[in-house]
């Protein structure tokens, strides 16, 4: 009987311990951590690390303890930024990229993410300036490439139909989800790329098909076109909001990687690949322009639609080819900017704002003029970082395209025109 006892009291003692355990499991299902070391792979201790949500509020303030280790728990998945403070470090130490001060980081559930502060000797003020020139350079040509790819389709449309189409950020958000989509389910993210312009091409195609070729024969004005862009805008936008959410998001592939060390600068091996296809690209839609006959044919239509029409062009033709070529460019670059950045559903909206800065900058409806101006305007932004806060890096580039207008109305490959 005594034995009877003990394994029932037994039994309610593992019992009562199992039902306790979730609570603790549940402490921190998500976090961020990790260990700062110096160039010699030893610790650094007494180093603030603060955590934020997306909106800027406060989830915890820890120092690196002895080991260098450091961790915080999250409320759960989503957006955080982790920011270390340099004024915390050593005297003789400093971050080896002082931009990276700050890393943005998103969360999937019961996900724990390593993140690293990479710490080296600190420069004399001079070398970082230096240092961080050439860093923002490069960052300002990679920026502007991408802007350039997505910019020439909007350039292209406008000087073939006239149309200023304010959708055309909506189409990079499409071309950027759609990948990320296939990539989630499984495809790597090369084919799941390729998938993803085809399907934007094809919705351009269908959008020129469907919707404006038939507005052109009712003679819709330009303004209610423009209207219609916007409108158009709004529906793409939330209906990738509806089915894809508003968090950004990572592709699964190429996420975290070393960087390559050129002299002052440093660049991921996923960085490069996009500005080397980026320029790839761009030299072919060059190419595409003056030696292939739909490019000249682009081109005739873009100088003169009557006198086109009126030496056999086939328009129609034309326009729709531009359209599927605008959108299949725009969706690669939102892929390409989602693969240096995050996929979020505004990504593409934040993005027109420069793109028509580009654009006009290098001269309305010129296919080189829009890369032209948005290298210009890439620049900008990132250089403009150096002296000050990132957020107002669009309102530098903006800035600098009122200053050229005053200078140059026509934009920087533009012609002067004869009005009346």
């Amino acid at each position: 009987m005594g034995n009877l006892v003990g394994v029932v009291l037994g039994t309610i003692m593992v019992l009562a311990a199992l039902t306790a355990s979730p609570a603790v499991a549940q402490e921190a299902d998500e976090r961020v951590q990790g260990t700062l070391t110096d160039q010699e792979g030893e610790p650094v201790e007494d180093v603030a690390i603060t955590v934020a949500d997306d909106d800027g509020a406060v989830i915890d303030s820890v120092t690196s303890d002895d080991d260098g280790s450091w961790t915080v728990d999250l409320p759960g998945p989503g957006p955080y930024e982790a920011t270390l403070d340099v004024e915390t470090l050593p005297a003789d130490l400093g971050l080896t990229n002082p931009d990276r001060a700050t890393l943005d980081v998103t969360i999937r559930p019961r996900q724990v993410r390593t993140l690293i502060f990479q710490l080296g000797e600190r420069e004399a003020a001079e070398g970082q300036f230096v240092r961080r020139l050439a860093q923002s350079s490069l960052n300002g040509v990679k920026f502007g490439l991408i802007i350039a790819m997505t910019a020439i389709g909007l350039s292209l449309i406008f000087g073939t139909t006239g149309l200023i189409n304010f959708a055309h950020g909506d189409l990079v958000t499409l071309g950027a989800i759609t990948a990320l989509v296939l990539n989630t389910a499984g495809l790597h993210i090369v084919p799941a790329a390729v998938i993803a312009v085809g399907i934007g091409a094809g919705f351009g195609g269908a959008l020129e098909a469907g919707m404006w070729r038939p507005l052109r024969r009712r003679r819709t004005g330009l303004v209610q076109m423009l209207v219609i862009t916007v409108g158009l805008a709004f529906f793409v936008r939330h209906v990738i909001l509806f089915f894809h959410g508003g968090s950004p998001n990572p592709y699964r592939d190429y996420t975290v990687q070393t960087a390559l060390i050129f002299g002052p600068v440093r660049i991921t091996p996923r960085d490069l690949f996009a500005m080397g296809l980026a320029l790839v690209v761009l030299v072919g839609v060059g190419l595409l322009l003056n030696r292939t006959r739909l490019g000249k044919a682009m081109r005739a239509v873009a100088d003169n639609r009557d006198l086109a029409e009126s030496s056999g062009i086939n328009v129609e033709r034309i326009i729709l080819v531009v359209w599927v070529v605008g959108a299949g460019l725009a969706a690669l670059g939102g892929i390409l900017l989602g693969l240096v950045e995050t996929v979020h559903y505004l990504m593409g909206f934040r993005l027109l704002l420069l793109m028509f800065a580009g654009v006009i900058l290098g001269g309305l409806g010129t296919a080189y003029g829009a890369i032209v101006g948005s290298i210009v305007v890439g620049l900008v932004t990132e250089l403009s970082t150096i002296w000050f806060s990132t957020e107002l890096k669009s309102m530098w580039a903006l800035l600098i395209l009122i200053l050229i207008l005053l200078v140059r109305p026509q934009g920087i490959l533009g012609f002067k025109e004869r009005i009346g």
